[in-house]
């Protein structure tokens, strides 16, 4: 049975290895290592320690995704197959029709889409396009993704692609450590759902919006295709690789970064800033006034 120094050290040798900002790992590989050999972590039991190392990671790196994690059911100490995980996250994604939870047509016929979840491109690509479809002849949009706890980056430009007049809108990059390459996103050519390009949208956020919720939000914010409405998202930007340690623990390891076409940054750390900012539980009351607003201006002759 592994000590808890034995644990964060096993821990630690893999954000060495595997974190985006190689220099940054380095600092906090010495910072914990120092606290590991004060005693700090000696007394902790499994939760206790997962959560205490947590928060001093988060002290010295602010990166919502790097985390140790404590889990109750035992886990396998093989390493994770990614055809497995992804085939476990196409699994919650049909239990959650690919993160679509409600449309609906709301005061003045504006459309309401309500995301749990960024489903991927490809098996949530149906369940995106008759979202779409349902709200095509909306006057104005609302994008709910309060509840959005993330997903596929590939879906998030999906989403993002139906509010653009065609594939010529550069969204965002992805860097990846392990292979040094850089991936672009762009707005892509074919949807199989109409597009939204021309009129009004209002994103909701709250701060349990995180990742891929992010993405979306962000992205459309960034090149002004969107109102965002709410409160400071979570702030979680970089996606990760998850590592058993134990069979009870595991450590998260961002391995990759996202660079924003427009701002050439991301929300990593300080979360999506609203153009709105009132409390979650408001966001749709206020987009919504803001939206009938917009229309009736509209309406009115010069």
């Amino acid at each position: 049975m592994l000590t808890n120094e034995q644990i964060i050290g096993q821990a630690l040798d893999r954000i060495r290895a595997g974190y985006v900002f190689p220099e940054k790992a380095m600092e906090l590989d010495a910072a914990i290592r120092r606290r590991a050999a004060a005693g700090e972590y000696d007394a902790l039991d499994g939760p206790a320690l997962c959560e205490t190392v947590t928060a001093h990671f988060q002290e010295v790196c602010p990166d919502k995704h790097l985390r140790l994690l404590w889990s109750d059911r035992p886990q396998s100490l093989e390493p994770q197959d990614q055809d497995e995980g992804r085939a476990a996250f196409a699994a919650l994604l049909r239990t959650e029709n690919q993160g679509v939870r409600r449309v609906e047509r709301l005061d003045g016929g504006i459309g309401l889409i309500d995301l749990t979840r960024i489903a991927t491109a490809d098996g949530g690509a149906a369940a995106i396009g008759a979202a779409m479809q349902l709200v095509a002849h909306s006057p104005a949009l609302v994008l709910d993704l309060r509840d959005c706890l993330g997903g596929s980056p590939e879906g998030a430009a999906m989403w993002c692609s139906y509010f653009f007049t065609d594939d010529q809108v550069h969204l965002n990059d992805m860097h990846e450590r392990a292979n040094g390459e850089t991936r672009q996103f762009w707005t892509l050519p074919y949807l199989p759902g109409p597009r939204y390009p021309d009129r009004p949208v209002y994103v909701l956020t709250s701060a349990t919006t995180f990742s891929g919720g992010e993405d979306v939000a962000y992205t459309l914010q960034a090149h002004g295709r969107a109102v965002v409405v709410g409160e400071t998202t979570r702030g979680g930007a970089h996606p990760t690789a998850r590592h058993p340690v134990t069979e009870h623990v595991l450590v998260t390891v961002p391995a990759a970064r996202a660079v924003n076409a427009v701002t050439g940054t991301n929300w990593e750390g300080v979360g999506v800033q609203p153009d709105v900012a009132v409390p979650g539980d408001r966001a749709l009351e206020v987009a919504l006034k803001a939206a009938l607003e917009h229309l009736g201006a509209d309406a009115r002759p010069a």
